[in-house]
């Protein structure tokens, strides 16, 4: 999916645009965290995020997400169609994850 890499850009610009995220690269994607706290990550055709609970529930609403087996909090979107509206979900989710992180919100990550 050549759109995955495209994905996979976006989110590390956004990484880059924000303080204090950590990345852990993988060999099927890359783990964010902040403080030590994950609560993203991104493969080439998916990326999963955790938000505050609001905020999830909300996301599950819209097309190409799903609640991964993680807990609470946690989606993943798996864009069919790597369109500019699911670019926009992935950044600003993962703008909102960082943020949910840096408070302090309890997280956990395997995949």
């Amino acid at each position: 999916m050549a759109g995955g890499v495209e994905l996979a850009a976006r989110v590390e610009q956004a990484a880059a645009a924000i303080e204090g995220v950590q990345r852990q690269a993988e060999s099927t994607g890359v783990r964010y965290a902040v403080a030590g706290v994950p609560f993203a990550f991104v493969s080439r055709d998916r990326a999963v995020f955790r938000l505050r609970p609001d905020v999830a529930e909300a996301a599950l609403g819209t097309p190409d997400v799903r609640a991964p087996d993680l807990g609470a909090g946690w989606v993943e979107l798996v864009p069919a169609e790597l369109d500019r509206f699911a670019l926009d979900r992935a950044t600003s989710w993962f703008a909102a994850a960082a943020r949910y992180a840096a408070e302090g919100a309890p997280g956990r990550l395997t995949h």
